[in-house]
Parts: structure tokens; sequence; C-alpha cells
């Protein structure tokens, strides 16, 4: 399966994909309309707000899951993001929300 560079994302049909382009490693959630890639306030901020809907968490628990989840992913490991610095969730925390899918 594959999985969106930025955000996570399960990239299960073509709708999921940046555009319906099955070959962009990002979601359809993390682009803008030109096809770049938003910025990493966006993406954090929707990734919150993701957390805070579908798994009722409160925004301080979600801000730390985003903020573990994206540090994961390949799209971030070599930018400098103010958003992705501050707490994050440990390991076990971070399992524990995941099995709520």
């Amino acid at each position: 399966m594959k999985y969106c560079s930025a955000c996570g994302m399960p990239l299960l049909k073509k709708e999921d994909f940046a555009k319906g382009d099955e070959s962009s490693e990002f979601c359809l959630y993390c682009v803008d309309e030109k096809g770049e890639v938003k910025g990493a306030e966006d993406i954090f901020e929707g990734g919150v707000k993701f957390f805070m809907e579908q798994v009722g968490t409160d925004r301080g628990t979600a801000e730390k899951m985003v903020r573990k989840n994206m540090s994961m992913l390949p799209y971030w490991k070599d930018k400098d993001c103010e958003v992705l610095k501050g707490e994050m969730a440990t390991d076990e925390e971070f399992e524990a929300i995941l099995k709520k899918f």
C-alpha cells in the first residue's frame, strides 16, 4: 500500500492521490491547486483537525500525534519546520491511537 509522503494518508484509490495522479507520492489534501505541496503549517493543522474529529482527542494530544506522525514521514526529514518542534507523542501513545482506526 502507498501512503502520502507528507501526511501519511493511505492512498487506496485514484481519487486519493494528488490531482488523481497515481504516480504522485502525495494525497489530494497535501497539494494546492497548482499541484505543489502545501506548507507544514497547513498540513499540520489538517492533521490536528483529523485526529480531533476522527479519534476525539483534545487539541494538545492531536498536536503531539501529528508531530510524531509528520516527523516519521520522508517529506519532512530534511526540513526545519517550526510547527514540528515541540512535544511529540511517545511510541506507545502513537500506537494506541492508531489502533482506534
